[in-house]
């Protein structure tokens, strides 16, 4: 029994010892254990960490990568914006000359402001001021990626078109009416020749262009207060220079005087002064010979607002997608 017992083989009744036994050099002590594992975990924890944030930085980077802008996005942003951009500084020109030519006429003088309302030049700057501020947004929302204006921009052009495509269906349905209101509009401008320069210069191109005088024929100059032939001064019974057939004397300075007395001419007589036909009949004709041109030119601008609107529609989901993955 002693011996087996001292030769380390305890028999089955003897009892271990569970105790840790701080002499044997093969078992650490309970400080240098609990030391060695609180190191440990915390090399694993710091590690862990690490290769968690080393991973969620490359899965960031991933996804940036596959849902960053493609190619085709940024020439449609580029596009979008230098298109904008053009159209945003010719209508400034626009401005700036409209604002001159107002300014030049004393428009807003007391006496003239009643009839602002129906200035040709204050329609024009109020017209081209809007489509300036919508190319500016356009151009802005592209460049800076902002969604509100680039939809703002979207939304006034659907507009426009709309607008367009119902003016277009209105004039074809009244194209039977078209006539008296033009033959009404021209009448206003004869009568207002000398007080309005915007009425006066659409007028003078008109005739010069056309080669035509008056309305139907050149006796409707008779509307106006200083061409009837019962006004005093030279214009009396005369037409405007614009209506000679050549209003340059000697080929180099313009005779401003060359319709004079036209009015009280036959028309065998007047024929070799001043042109007949009224500019009605020639923009009718004029229109008929160039209906063609009229036709593609509306298409390619109905066209083009459609690609505006397709590729800003397009701009804008990108934009989106790119903002709620990254």
């Amino acid at each position: 029994m002693r011996f087996l017992s001292v030769r380390g083989f305890p028999m089955l009744w003897s009892r271990r010892e569970t105790a840790q036994n701080e002499t044997s050099p093969l078992i650490p002590k309970a400080g240098e254990d609990a030391e060695q594992v609180a190191r440990v975990s915390t090399e694993l924890n710091r590690e862990g960490t690490n290769n968690g944030r080393e991973q969620s930085s490359y899965a960031s980077k991933r996804t940036r990568q596959r849902h960053g802008y493609s190619l085709v996005d940024y020439c449609l942003k580029c596009l979008l914006f230098l298109t904008n951009l053009l159209f945003t500084v010719m209508g400034l020109v626009v401005l700036g000359l409209a604002v001159w030519g107002l300014i030049t006429k004393e428009s807003f003088a007391q006496e003239k402001i009643g009839s602002i309302g129906t200035d040709p030049m204050l329609i024009i700057l109020s017209v081209t001021f809007v489509l300036t501020a919508l190319c500016l947004s356009g151009c802005v929302g592209a460049i800076r990626e902002n969604c509100c204006l680039l939809k703002l921009f979207c939304a006034a052009v659907l507009v426009l078109l709309s607008a367009q495509v119902v003016a277009a269906i209105v004039v074809y349905n009244l194209k039977s009416e078209i006539g008296s209101y033009m033959q009404s509009g021209m009448l206003t401008a004869m009568v207002r020749y000398q007080e309005d320069l915007d009425l006066r210069f659409i007028t003078d191109e008109i005739q010069t262009n056309l080669q035509c005088c008056g309305a139907e024929n050149y006796r409707d100059w008779e509307i106006n207060i200083y061409y009837n032939c019962s006004a005093p001064g030279v214009l009396a019974c005369g037409v405007p220079a614009t209506c000679c057939v050549d209003p340059l004397e000697n080929g180099t300075v313009w005779n401003s005087q060359c319709g004079a007395g036209a009015q009280s001419l036959d028309e065998f007589s007047a024929q070799s002064v001043i042109f007949l036909g009224g500019c009605l009949g020639g923009i009718s004709r004029w229109v008929e010979l160039h209906s063609g041109l009229i036709g593609t030119v509306g298409i390619v601008l109905l066209g083009a607002q459609i690609l505006t609107l397709f590729v800003t529609t397009r701009l804008i989901e990108s934009i989106q997608w790119h903002k709620a993955v990254v």
